[in-house]
């Protein structure tokens, strides 16, 4: 398990439906060591924050594995780490294996899984494919976001090391399909409401799933 790339971005005005609209999508490789701060990346923007960053989505990770799977299905040529709007594009840290409360060292960071990512337009926008928001939430590879447990240093090629594996085993896919797949399993649903890292918009969802 490794970081592939570590990617950053400024904001940038798109248009979207004739409104202008900032967003941090359009993310770069860096070069350099980069420091992961308690709510984001130095150097990396975060503009709706009603929805993107804070405490439980200060770093989005996304494996590089699934980018083949993308380039053949968009019909494109070999894509950029950071495509997907991600801070860190990852190797060996899939959604079935990943765990939500799971936390790894990679650098001298020390980072939580915390939810799935659920896209926006902005994906869409990027893609000019307004499709892809559906496909992406269906095909399951919706990489995960993390929160800072120990702030430090990251920068390509360093490994994600498990420092801590959540005991109740809820993978980021299982919950994906809890919510959002129709996969509903009640058991999941008792273990995943039982993680501390899960984030209390994801806690209400799957406590009302419960409940009904």
């Amino acid at each position: 398990m490794k970081v592939h790339s570590v990617n950053v971005s400024g904001l940038r005005e798109i248009k979207v439906g004739g409104r202008a609209v900032l967003t941090g999508i359009y993310k770069e490789p860096s070069t350099q060591r980069v420091r992961v701060n308690r709510l984001s990346l130095e150097g990396d923007r975060q503009a709706d924050l009603r929805v993107h960053g804070g405490e439980f989505k200060a770093v989005y990770a996304y494996p590089l594995e699934h980018y083949a799977y993308w380039e053949e299905g968009l019909n494109r040529e070999k894509m950029p780490p950071g495509m997907f709007g991600e801070n860190l594009t990852t190797t060996g840290m899939l959604e079935d294996q990943v765990c939500i409360g799971d936390i790894y060292r990679i650098g001298s960071a020390e980072l939580q899984v915390t939810q799935p990512r659920t896209p926006c337009f902005k994906l869409a926008h990027k893609f000019q494919r307004p499709a892809i928001i559906k496909e992406f939430l269906q095909s399951g590879r919706s990489g995960f976001y993390l929160r800072v447990i120990q702030e430090g240093e990251v920068e390509a090629g360093d490994m994600a090391e498990l420092i801590y594996a959540d005991p109740r085993k809820v993978t980021v896919r299982a919950l994906l399909g809890l919510t959002d797949l129709n996969e509903y399993h009640f058991e999941v649903a008792r273990r995943v409401l039982e993680i501390d890292a899960l984030p209390p918009n994801w806690r209400e969802e799957v406590a009302a799933l419960v409940k009904n």
